[in-house]
């Protein structure tokens, strides 16, 4: 199955280099279970061309994936994911997101965010994902 782009986002002002925000991305979406073993990435032009960023850019996130065997490159059809990756525990996955949140919660306080402010605007990018 082609993933599709709209699995993929990225920030330029998160201060997170873009081929890494796509690198995290792919890691996440499989041990979430939404990208399975064989799934194919969007094409690096596809994927260079929706989130408006340099197809150089997608082609170091998807040889670094590589790299940590987390994809392989098949000929005439682009990336695939490799192997499933353990899914791991609750406290795994949420150690994985913990340096994203770190910077959030860093530039929450820089803006002045309360608490409350902050998961306001996080629940909806949620919901939008399906996570109720």
């Amino acid at each position: 199955m082609q993933s599709s782009t709209s699995n993929f986002q990225v920030s330029i002002s998160s201060g997170v280099p873009i081929y890494r925000q796509l690198m995290d991305q792919v890691r996440a979406l499989v041990a979430s279970g939404r990208l399975a073993e064989g799934d194919l990435l969007p094409s690096v032009r596809q994927l260079g061309q929706d989130l408006q960023i340099n197809q150089m850019t997608v082609s170091k996130a998807y040889s670094l994936l590589e790299r940590d065997g987390v994809v392989e490159r098949v000929r005439g059809h682009g990336m695939r994911i490799n192997q499933r990756l353990p899914k791991g525990t609750v406290k795994e996955r949420q150690d994985e997101l913990r340096s994203l949140l770190e910077q959030v919660a860093a530039q929450a306080y820089q803006l002045a965010l309360t608490r409350e402010q902050v998961l306001a605007a996080l629940d909806p990018l949620l919901k939008e994902r399906g996570n109720e």
